[in-house]
């Protein structure tokens, strides 16, 4: 208590005649006390004034709810309700008090054996610069612990993605030349999905994140939702990283790469030689002695980090990712897929099937495999007019020249549509009628598809022609059927 205060109160208790008398012969705590509520010039206030909404506050109190919440409904569903927000926390407090601690207001210290548990977890450090982009940028520090000899990694990064996440506990398990049979991490996207938010319940891991642990056989145990404390060892050594390192050095932290190195340097020479505030010993010694040799053995391959995307089939038949676009069965439009991205591979799952394999690289930001695409339909993708010129050549000499006169037939309007219709129309034909359509075509200016498929419908290419084939050039833009000189054939031309 202040000064002034046990002045006050020997001043009373002196008032009372309870400091006569023999050292031996102390006066009982009851009769202290009541000397000092007695005198005392401001008696302490022993009855509430919320008392009379005691069993409703008592009932709210009981559900869970905190003063604020309760202050708010009292005054929002009684209006006679006037009592200060105050006065409802103290009379809280008092029926908290009286009720005595409860079972699960006590903290039970978890003691881990040597090797069995590791703890994650990031802190946000400010910003620094990027040495790619020479700009500062939001920076976070990874800190994993080791729960039994508190010997501690730490990197600082600029994302807290998949990649990074499973990059950083590789790294980590470098450092420490083993890996411990279960890591506790946090309900961060990169490795919790959906948390648990009871006992009773299972949180749904990231994809990418069981394929790491699977590799290097550690168990995943997320720390249950908001309860931060579950994890306190590494959250404790994240608040002694930031203030020990961070704080002291914070005008002289400018880009990440170095920061990494002189953070480097401090975890190994200070943070993990120091005697721990906790465990009262060395992490670095205790590592050494007792938890090294007790750590699971590095797997004897390396880890090709395997990548898990989950996103939605366009209407164009491709899912993205990454900026690229890959190919999927035109029949799962709509539906949700799978992206699994190992190495240079992606693999497309749609309902847990299987459906397409692509090489992340190529030319183009599009991974397009025919097949995928309607049939029918698929040909529209091809732009290019050395595409088609190279199919209506592989149907005859004939063919070709038409095709090549249909996209020349035109000074301005692009008529690469045209040819996208009729050469398929003329593949679907035998080669030799392929040919005579085309001559047919060809000798009447005929360009339009619809042309072309009368001339088959109607069987007019087997009537012989009249050349093998004629050059459709004769006219700029063809709007007769036959040459001016063939309606004067068998007339007779008058003199004068």
């Amino acid at each position: 208590m202040a000064r002034k205060t046990e002045r006050r109160y020997r001043r009373q208790i002196a008032l009372a005649g309870l400091l006569d008398g023999p050292a031996d012969d102390l006066p009982s705590m009851e009769a202290l006390r009541a000397a000092v509520v007695k005198t005392a010039s401001t008696p302490p206030q022993e009855t509430s004034s919320v008392v009379a909404w005691l069993p409703l506050i008592q009932a709210k109190l009981d559900l869970g709810c905190g003063p604020t919440a309760i202050h708010q409904v009292l005054r929002e569903e009684h209006p006679s309700f006037d009592g200060s927000l105050s006065a409802v926390k103290r009379l809280c407090k008092r029926l908290r008090a009286a009720e005595g601690p409860k079972a699960q207001d006590v903290a039970i210290p978890v003691h881990t054996a040597p090797g069995q548990q590791a703890q994650v977890d990031f802190g946000y450090v400010g910003r620094l610069r990027d040495p790619e982009t020479d700009k500062r940028r939001k920076a976070w520090v990874f800190v994993m612990v080791l729960s039994h000899s508190r010997m501690m990694f730490a990197k600082v990064v600029f994302r807290q993605d998949v990649t990074t996440w499973l990059q950083l506990h590789r790294e980590a398990f470098a450092f420490f030349g083993g890996v411990p049979r279960v890591v506790v991490p946090d309900n961060l996207k990169a490795a919790v999905i959906r948390a648990a938010f009871a006992a009773s319940e299972m949180g749904t891991l990231h994809r990418s994140y069981r394929e790491l642990a699977q590799h290097y056989g550690f168990a995943i145990d997320p720390t249950p939702a908001y309860a931060p404390q579950k994890k306190g060892k590494v959250e404790s050594a994240v608040k002694f990283t930031k203030s020990a390192f961070f704080k002291p050095r914070a005008d002289s932290l400018d880009r990440i790469d170095d920061v990494n190195r002189r953070l480097e340097a401090w975890v190994r020479t200070t943070a993990n030689t120091r005697v721990h505030g906790t465990t009262g010993q060395v992490p670095a010694e205790v590592f050494a002695q007792v938890e090294r040799p007790a750590l699971e053995p590095l797997p004897g391959t390396p880890f090709v980090p395997v990548l898990w995307h989950r996103t939605k089939v366009g209407n164009n038949s491709h899912v993205v990712y990454g900026k690229r676009f890959y190919s999927v069965p035109w029949q799962h439009l709509g539906k949700e897929a799978w992206l699994r991205i190992r190495g240079d591979s992606v693999t497309i799952f749609v309902e847990d099937a299987r459906v397409a394999d692509h090489l992340r690289g190529g030319p183009t930001p599009w991974s397009t495999q025919e097949a995928h695409l309607p049939e029918g339909r698929r040909d529209w993708a091809k732009r290019d007019p050395a595409h088609w010129f190279a199919r209506a050549d592989a149907l005859g000499d004939d063919v070709g020249r038409f095709v090549r006169a249909v996209m020349e037939s035109e000074e301005v309007h692009y008529p690469l549509r045209r040819v996208q219709r009729i050469v398929p129309l003329l593949e679907g034909l035998p080669r030799d009628e392929a040919q005579a359509v085309a001559r047919r075509a060809a000798r009447f200016g005929c360009y339009r598809p619809d042309g072309l498929r009368r001339i088959v419908r109607e069987g007019l290419a087997k009537e012989p022609p009249t050349e093998s084939y004629v050059a459709p050039g004769w006219a700029s833009n063809p709007r007769f059927a036959r040459q001016a000189d063939e309606f004067l054939t068998g007339l007779e031309v008058a003199d004068g």
